[in-house]
Parts: structure tokens; sequence; C-alpha cells
């Protein structure tokens, strides 16, 4: 080591040791103090307001009044079960309920000696560290990124052994519906007959697809979407502890963007904040074009010139809303919103005059409401609904918006199918009559033909009152023998209905010619039936000739020659020639029985008349000539 003059090594300034503390005043007098170390002071990271205010007990719960009363009443009456489902919609509070369950279950009370309690005290190591995401006994799983058979032989293995330090080991598993079947079927004993210190806690948004061997093993809520005014409410507070002011339509916008959801709207409110202005406040026009929408007044706008079929005035309107920054696909949901309102307004006038309602709603909601009925309203809500689903493939957003646009002005212009059917009778194209009944019985009044695909029609002219029904312990012909069957022998009414010919009927004595399938023992059954409901013996008799079709052969022919009759009366082909895209449904005739047939005393009616004369003869009683002269005597 090299020295120097003096023959002393050079050592590091940072190996020599500290000199030893002063014992009192140095020979120049007392020296200065040191200075004191200044500790650096890390800046606090910011916390959206979605983690800053997260319910931290069931008093904090908003808009879930029926779960907290529920799991209130469970911890008082010390009926806790073990497993748990928590569904809803996103943001309503699945996980956070479920982390004040693993708190309520586990906190010990400030002097560490309090057992499970509804409203754990937050301050205790338990009630901290589970604050905290730290606690060993509260363990909280995605259940989307483990959802393998491995990852529940894990929690099964761990659920043998005893908590830690807890009261309780508590099972969070978000998501739940993403495990796979698999692990769901690994899952089903544990959650069946779990150790007594454990308790599952599951969320999911989708319910229906989560098995139901899973649901049955669990108490299941559904959280609620939460109300838009109990929203608007709780981001105003918020609002002000934050030191901000919100406009009570910009809270109402960001209530109704939020859509139920407390997550989505702390979210939305988080972003209105950050555009305050110098005076902490925030704007209407601020919040309507941070969400990109187009002005209440715009939406007013555009709906009375489509209500006016002014397809100029309504894409004018559009070009306003798109300068403005608004999503063409978001006006035309605006659209359809204020559709539904217009809707209520028109089937309860009275809503008029709530005072919950905006002013626009309230005044030319009102008006507009006046010039709409129910059927413009429910054409303008299926067409916008169906225009709304051409966004996810169109190209472009505003040519896809302008030419819905155009189609409900267009739809407005024309006259509704109703009109349309007036305007055909009047005119003259359209008989007043439905036809005669065709040979074979069917057809003609009475009749009601329904026609799909995009047209209704209804022919209908008054039908003769049905005969009383006969007495069950006097049938009048093999239907009511059939009908006597039915809910009291299902089996054998099934074979009568559509495996027997009828050969002779009269009372006492019916004759028969089963089908192949039906049973040897159908007479003797059909014989037993009827002594046992008429109180009389009846000859059952088993024969080869042809006899008639069964009755659901005769149903069948009927509706075919109905269907027939119909799609040939003027006014149905008027209809569709109108309408080339519509089918004809099927035909329902008033007149008709339980067997899709003509009542049997009609039918003897119908068969008395067509034997008739169409005139009577010269000969015949009160007859009269037309040539004749009329006189007085």
């Amino acid at each position: 080591m090299p020295s120097d003059m003096f023959g002393s090594s050079a050592v590091p300034e940072e190996a020599l040791p500290e000199p030893p503390p002063s014992e009192g005043p140095g020979l120049f007098g007392e020296a200065p103090p040191a200075p004191a170390p200044v500790a650096a002071v890390a800046p606090t990271p910011y916390r959206v307001l979605a983690r800053k205010y997260r319910p931290q007990t069931f008093g904090d719960l908003i808009g879930q009044e029926a779960l907290v009363r529920t799991l209130r009443n469970a911890f008082a009456q010390d009926r806790v079960a073990h497993a748990y489902l928590l569904t809803g919609v996103r943001g309503v509070g699945k996980t956070t309920t479920a982390r004040i369950v693993a708190r309520a279950l586990n906190c010990v009370g400030p002097d560490g000696k309090g057992g499970p309690t509804v409203d754990p005290c937050g301050v205790c190591p338990e009630c901290r560290d589970i604050l905290l995401d730290r606690h060993p006994d509260v363990i909280e799983l995605d259940a989307a990124s483990n959802n393998g058979v491995e990852d529940v032989r894990e929690i099964r293995e761990q659920v043998r052994f005893r908590p830690s330090r807890a009261r309780f080991k508590v099972y969070i598993l978000d998501e739940v519906h993403m495990l796979s079947s698999a692990a769901f079927n690994a899952l089903l004993k544990t959650l069946e007959e779990p150790p007594p210190a454990v308790v599952f806690l599951f969320a999911t948004t989708e319910l229906r697809k989560v098995p139901a061997t899973i649901l049955s093993r669990c108490q299941t809520f559904h959280l609620r979407r939460v109300p838009q005014a109990l929203l608007s409410e709780h981001f105003s507070s918020i609002a002000a502890k934050e030191g901000v002011t919100l406009e009570p339509e910009a809270l109402a916008m960001i209530a109704r963007a939020a859509d139920g959801s407390v997550r989505d709207g702390l979210s939305l409110l988080d972003q209105a904040i950050a555009l305050a202005d110098s005076a902490h406040a925030v704007a209407t026009a601020t919040v309507r074009d941070m969400l990109g929408l187009a002005g209440r007044d715009l939406v007013f706008d555009m709906m009375e010139a489509l209500v006016a079929a002014d397809i100029a005035r309504a894409l004018e309107v559009l070009g306003a809303a798109h300068e403005r920054g608004a999503d063409p696909a978001v006006v035309l949901a605006d659209l359809a919103d204020l559709t539904h309102t217009l809707t209520r307004l028109v089937a309860v006038p009275g809503l008029a005059a709530d005072p919950s309602l905006p002013e626009a709603e309230r005044t030319r909601g009102a008006a507009l409401a006046a010039q709409l009925d129910i059927p413009a309203l429910t054409r303008l809500w299926q067409m916008l609904l169906k225009g709304l689903g051409e966004f996810t493939d169109a190209v472009d957003r505003r040519a896809t918006a302008e030419m819905i646009l155009i189609r409900l002005a267009y739809a407005a212009a024309l006259p509704p199918p109703g009109e349309v059917l007036k305007r055909l009778e009047q005119g003259g194209a359209v008989a007043a009559r439905a036809p005669a009944a065709p040979s074979g019985g069917g057809g003609g009044g009475g009749l009601r033909a329904i026609a799909g695909g995009g047209a209704a029609l209804a022919i209908s002219e008054p039908a003769p009152a049905p005969d009383a029904a006969p007495s069950l312990a006097a049938p009048r012909g093999f239907r009511d023998v059939v009908a006597l069957a039915s809910g009291r022998l299902p089996v054998l009414h099934s074979k009568l209905v559509q495996s027997v010919h009828l050969v002779a009927f009269a009372q006492g004595r019916i004759e028969l010619r089963p089908r192949p399938e039906a049973p040897r023992d159908l007479a003797a059954q059909l014989s037993a039936m009827l002594l046992e409901t008429t109180g009389k013996r009846w000859t059952i008799t088993l024969s080869n000739a042809e006899g008639e079709p069964t009755l659901l052969e005769q149903e069948k022919s009927l509706a075919a020659d109905q269907h027939q009759s119909a799609r040939e009366h003027p006014l149905v082909r008027a209809i569709l020639a109108i309408f080339p895209n519509a089918t004809l449904g099927p035909v329902r005739d008033e007149r008709l029985d339980a067997y899709g047939l003509l009542a049997e005393a009609q039918a003897e009616r119908e068969a008395e008349m067509a034997e008739m004369p169409d005139f009577a003869p010269p000969d015949a009683s009160g007859a009269w000539d037309e040539d004749a002269p009329v006189t007085d005597e």
C-alpha cells in the first residue's frame, strides 16, 4: 500500500470510523446541532372513485334492500349458509357483497372477543387484512383464469385443513360460470358437504351457464339494477365529497348511461369530474359531449320530422348531431328510448303529469303522443330495433343511420294495415261475406284466417250459436262417446280419435272398424267405460266395413278445405297481392268442437238445409207468385 511522506497509509473516507458523540461543548464553544434529516414524502397514488367509495358494510350497499335484509336476518338467527351464489349485471356489487360477508363472518371486534356480526367493525386485524386483500383464510379467485379441474382439485385439498387464524375459511370465486364442466363436477361433492369452517361465495353475470347441480347446492341472490333516480342521488353525494358540482341533467345523463351499474356510473363520473372547469363545476353540455350524445332537443326534432314524414329535415337533424360528435348508433338508441316514453304516454296519459319526467318529455313529449297511436309507435319501435342491429356489420355508420331514418320516414307516410283493409272493402274489390262452405263441410262463415310474414287478416261473420252441450249420460253421437273418455281414460281417448272408423251408431249400439294399431280389447274398454258413465250396457260390434274416416283424418281434411277456402277469399287474395311475402297461417273456425270438426247438431242442420230446394214449390203452404197482382184482400 503506498504511503505518504509521513509514512501513513491512505484510507478511504467511507472506511473511517464515525467520530464519537460529543460529551459537551468543544474548545471553541457549543457545536451547532446537526440538521434533522428530511423524510421523503411519497405522493399518494390516485384512487378511482369506484375503489375509493366501494361499500364497506351492508349499510353502504344501495339498491339491494332485499339482499341486505335476508343476510341480516341470517346472521341474526345464526343461519348462515355454506354456499351463496350472487348474480346480476356488472357493477351492481356482487364481489363487494362477497367481501363484506367474509368480513362479517370473521370479524372479532375492536376488543378481539366478538363473534360473527352483520356489522363488521373494520378495525380488527381480520377486517383490516380482508380489506387489504392479504388475509390467508380469505381466498379470492378469478374463475375465468382458474377454470380447470386442477384448480378445483387444489381447492378440495385446501378445504380439508382448518383456517390458519380466522374463524372461517372463505372462498370467493368471481365469474364462476367460466368454470369448465369437469371443474364443476369436481366441485360438486365438496360443495354439497363442505367442512364446517368453510364458506363458498360465488359471483356470476351469466346465471343460465351455471349447472343446475351447482344451483341446487347454493342460496342464490339476484342483485337487481340500481334505479336511475337512486344512482343520480348517489353520484351527487360523491361529487359533493369530491368538491365538484354537476348540473342535475348532467347527473341524469350519467345515471342513464350507467344502465343500473354503480361501477360503470362511477367510472363515467370520474371522467366527468376530470372535465370540470376552474370553478369545479361540470356542465350538461360537457357530459353530453363526453358521452357522445345528441341533445334532447335534437332527438325531439328528429322524432317530429319522422312523424311528419319529412326526410330532408330528419337528415338535417342527423347532420347537426354528427357535427356535435354524437355517434349515429347512439342517436338511434335515443330515438328508441323516446319511442318507449311516447308509448307509455299514449297508453297512460296521466304520466304526463309525473314530476320525475324531464321537462321536455312532459311538454313536447305529451304533444307528440297526442298525434300518435300504439300501432304506429309499435311499428316505429320494431323498425328501430332492426336498424340498430344493422350497425354490427356497418361500414359507414352515418350512411347506415341515414338509410334507417329514410325507411322510418317513408313508413310513417304509409297508411296502417287496418286502413288498407278498409280502403279495399270500400273500393268494392272484396265481398262483404265469406264464400259458401265447400261440400266437405269446411270453410264459410265464422273463419278467422291469420296471415303471417308481414300481414294479418281477419274474416268473420256471425256464427250460429252452438247447441247446448249433450248430457254425459246420453251421448247423441260417436263424438260424444269419445268426449266421455277425454280426461278420464287418455289412452282410450287417443285410440278412439286416431285408430277407429265409425261404421254405425245408435243408442245402445256402436259398430266400429278398428285399425291394426288399435288394442285388442278396445271394444271391452269402450263397453266398460260406457256402462260406468251412462249406467247402461252398450253393444260394441267390430266390423270389416269401410266406415267413416277417423276423427283425426276428418279434422285434417276439414282444416285443408278451410285453408283453401280462406285463400280463395277475394280479400285474402288482395292482401297477398299487396304483401307478396305474406303467408296464410292456420285457419280457426269458432264453430268447431274440440276435435276440430263441426258440432254434430250443426252439421246435421247444415245437411238438412243443403237438401232443401232453393225455392218452395208453388203448392207449398204460404207460397205466392211475385208476378201476381197485389190486392187488398
